[in-house]
């Protein structure tokens, strides 16, 4: 429904395949936001209800779109509700089916084994993830990873230091780290603020700013109540403009326990922010540890603790990982890298050739 990251992932792909001379049909739930930002000449978008996993409707509902304008395949890219609904659409009418997965949590290998089948191809979105189907017995030639993007030049400007203490309150004094997540449990908020906990009483300047919404956000900020950090953290909610915050930002947190990769990594470094992240999931791929960030395990506040604070006590460090951040976001996280790797998985698939292995 918003447009967060897998959302623009596709808003990417899509502007990068119409430049490329394929047509595309866009379908939506009603009312997502991704649906009002894609224009006509990008993609034809139709709207349906979607209630989730459960709302079997999806299955008549999108199966007479596909039946109506005969695509060459589909490809499916939300877990909720669209991925098995939309896959058995796809089965029922014949046409190839394509399913991108940016989650790496293990599923129950009854549901993999049934799963899977409904697609020709699946696209992970991180070596990672694709590493975590193959360990749960899906074939190697189904599976192909083709990495997530970042439009890097978005990221580049310059920071406007007035108008973002001003913005968030902050003195002139302030140093500034932010984590930039849903409010949901798997994205280690927790762990962060226990950190800060400590980090606050080392540094009298240091604030965190948490960017998001979610249904922790009670927790999260009676937690914040119970540290007595009221006046060193900030719930900063969904913002739109954080390509304007990013290079005001001393440094990005990302303390999630699962991730895919983290759309939020491409941005903070191409904008040129040294990142403290978990060693989990695909983030290893995007923050490549004692290059452009520091590893820490999932889960674990004092580590948090000891790389925030090396980043915070070498400004030179800091800065060379912000420059190799900005680096490998150019080299290895392009969208038209992106969009030509599911363009390639496209043809590869319509041709018969096995997957592909993993494209940046």
């Amino acid at each position: 429904m918003h447009l967060y990251g897998g959302a623009r992932q596709v808003l990417y792909l899509l502007e990068g395949l119409a430049n490329s001379g394929v047509q595309n049909l866009l379908v939506v739930p009603t009312g997502s936001e991704l649906g009002v930002r894609v224009d006509s000449a990008t993609a034809d978008v139709r709207a349906i209800r979607m209630a989730g996993d459960l709302d079997l409707g999806v299955i008549p509902r999108l199966k007479r779109i596909i039946m109506q304008e005969q695509p060459d395949l589909v490809h499916l890219h939300s877990r909720r509700g669209a991925d098995i609904l939309g896959g058995l659409a796809a089965r029922l009418t014949g046409i190839p089916a394509v399913l991108t997965r940016r989650v790496d949590n293990p599923e129950p290998r009854l549901l993999i084994n049934l799963k899977y089948r409904l697609f020709d191809r699946v696209i992970t979105i991180s070596e990672g993830i694709r590493q975590v189907l193959l360990s749960q017995g899906v074939p190697a030639a189904k599976v192909a990873c083709v990495r997530s993007a970042v439009d890097a030049d978005r990221y580049q400007g310059k920071c406007d230091r007035n108008w973002f203490l001003d913005e968030f309150g902050l003195p002139q004094s302030a140093r500034v780290i932010a984590v930039v997540a849903q409010l949901i449990p798997r994205k280690g908020h927790r762990y962060v603020l226990d950190a800060m906990s400590k980090l606050t009483r080392l540094y009298p300047g240091l604030h965190l700013l948490l960017f998001g919404k979610g249904a922790s956000e009670s927790e999260i900020r009676a937690q914040i109540g119970s540290l007595g950090l009221d006046r060193k953290v900030t719930l900063a909610g969904f913002r739109n403009d954080l390509s304007r915050i990013f290079p005001c930002l001393d440094l990005l947190v990302h303390p999630a326990l699962i991730e895919g990769l983290g759309v939020t990594l491409l941005q903070a470094a191409s904008a040129g922010v040294p990142i403290v992240a978990s060693d989990t999931g695909g983030i290893p791929e995007a923050v490549r540890d004692g290059f452009n960030g520091l590893l820490v395990p999932p889960g674990d506040s004092p580590a948090l603790v000891h790389s925030i604070r090396r980043l915070l006590d070498d400004a030179e460090l800091a800065r060379r990982m912000g420059a190799a951040g900005i680096r490998l976001m150019r080299e290895e996280f392009s969208v038209q890298g992106m969009v030509a790797g599911n363009l390639a998985l496209y043809r590869s698939l319509l041709n018969r050739d096995p997957a592909l292995p993993c494209v940046f």
